[in-house]
């Protein structure tokens, strides 16, 4: 038998593990979970997920007795839970609950419930952890319904109450937010209601009270199929009738542009040429607010993801995809200035999204009114943004605000007293450093705007050993 290598982010449960062949993910389904996994099959569960895209689909390519191989449907590009919108992690949430209601309905339940058994895939959330269902016990509990609050309930109330910088809470607590901490971050009202107190309040006490106590003694609890069913029904209603209310600098952000219709038009016109030119199967979007301009793209590219800092704009984008049926396009939350980085165990549970952007290789990458941004903003030198942008897509589509603009001035005047040490923001320096690892193969001036397109290409030997 070929000695198969556990992926990093698999090692930990002991049904099977994902491992990486040839480029594609496989799956290793151990012994210990065969019996569990026939029934599934054999009982046309795993089928009618499939069929109802809730669970990514796989093939058995392989069975002996020490192993069964299955090879999912790839899936090109993984975001994590931090990286989703408000209503992308509502979504997530609500799958999970979905599946656990059917499975119960059906004689199975979800051992887990980690919000990294799923991501998003042609415009939906879906399932990706083929190896989550167990045979449902009588009277049983269920067995992941506290990951469910830590890592679905808790980042979404918090959030709703406090913001969407909430839901980047996973990045530090890769196992969940511990309820205890949810519980002292909501407002005392939150007691009062039912629901609110029995799964958070409620939970963090018997936490607390468990760790006190018992001493490492465990008690069994009983609660029936009936009762699991309507604590599932009344955590999804209460789950689907949550809103984030908070608003945003860039929400609206092509409602208040300095751009002329003329302008925006030209600059519609300059991407799709050239788009149609690079003809892209994959393409990113830095700083893509809504997906506006990628949208508007009339190439027929595979896939475009188009990420943003500012969750309500990812969460428009993320609304109007599926108002659209956009199953091409890909929103997500990104900091440039602070990229989702690799954690977990030795820090390779998770890859950093260098690391899984790199992997993806976009063909184009575009950076439409983001330089000023990193440059003024984040305090960001050219030569060191170029890297950033040269380490994942072979041609660039960036965009320049020029001094003179008006959006540029705004940054420039907040910097106060030192407003001279920004002097190096000019459009000689932007060529200079971006030369030495890009040739300019077009440049174009906005009528009606101080702004300059460019069309960049990596230079051979960069590209050939990026990152």
């Amino acid at each position: 038998m070929q000695l198969k290598t556990a992926h990093s982010s698999s090692f930990r449960d002991p049904s099977g593990y994902i491992f990486i062949e040839n480029n594609s993910i496989k799956r290793v389904i151990n012994p210990v979970y065969f019996n569990q996994y026939d029934a599934l099959k054999t009982s046309g569960f795993f089928d009618n997920l499939i069929k109802n895209k809730l669970l990514i689909s796989h093939k058995e390519i392989s069975r002996t007795a020490n192993e069964i191989i299955i090879e999912p449907e790839q899936i090109p590009f993984i975001t994590y839970p931090y990286e989703w919108s408000f209503n992308m992690y509502k979504e997530a949430a609500l799958l999970t609950l979905k599946l656990q209601k059917y499975s119960l309905e059906h004689g199975f339940s979800l051992k887990d419930a980690s919000a990294f058994n799923v991501t998003f895939h042609k415009g939906k959330a879906v399932f990706i952890d083929t190896l989550s269902f167990d045979f449902y016990k009588e009277n049983t509990p269920w067995r992941a319904y506290k990951q469910f609050i830590t890592h679905f309930l808790g980042p979404l109330l918090l959030a709703s109450y406090h913001g969407a910088h909430q839901l980047k809470l996973l990045r530090n607590f890769i196992d969940g937010v511990p309820v205890k901490m949810v519980s002292t971050m909501l407002p005392s009202k939150t007691k009062l209601s039912p629901l609110l107190y029995t799964n958070i309040h409620l939970l963090a006490k018997l936490e607390d009270k468990h760790s006190e106590d018992y001493e490492g003694k465990t008690k069994t609890a009983s609660l029936s199929k009936k009762g699991q069913l309507n604590i599932v029904k009344s955590l999804y209603e209460f789950i689907k009738k949550l809103e984030l209310k908070e608003a945003s600098e860039w929400g609206n952000y092509y409602n208040k542009t300095n751009y002329t219709d003329v302008a925006f038009k030209t600059k519609d016109i300059v991407i799709n040429d050239w788009i149609s030119k690079i003809k892209p199967s994959s393409l990113i979007d830095i700083g893509g607010n809504d997906g506006t301009f990628v949208r508007q793209i009339n190439y027929d590219y595979k896939e475009a993801l188009v990420c943003d800092i500012d969750n309500n704009a990812v969460d428009f984008n993320y609304k109007t995809t599926k108002l659209n049926k956009d199953q091409k396009m890909l929103p997500f939350v990104l900091d440039v200035l602070n990229p989702s980085a690799a954690i977990g165990l030795n820090s390779t549970e998770r890859a950093s999204f260098l690391q899984r952007i790199a992997a993806y290789a976009p063909d184009v990458t575009l950076a439409l009114a983001v330089i000023h941004h990193m440059s003024l903003s984040g305090n960001v030198p050219f030569k060191e943004s170029a890297k950033f942008f040269a380490s994942f897509s072979k041609y660039l589509i960036i965009e320049f605000p020029k001094r003179n603009d008006s959006w540029v001035q705004r940054l420039l005047k907040s910097k106060a007293d030192f407003e001279d040490y920004f002097g190096f923001y000019t459009i000689e320096n932007f060529e200079m450093a971006y030369s030495e690892l890009f040739n300019i193969k077009e440049k174009i001036h906005i009528k009606d705007a101080e702004r300059t397109m460019y069309l960049l290409e990596i230079k051979n030997l960069n590209f050939e050993n990026r990152a």
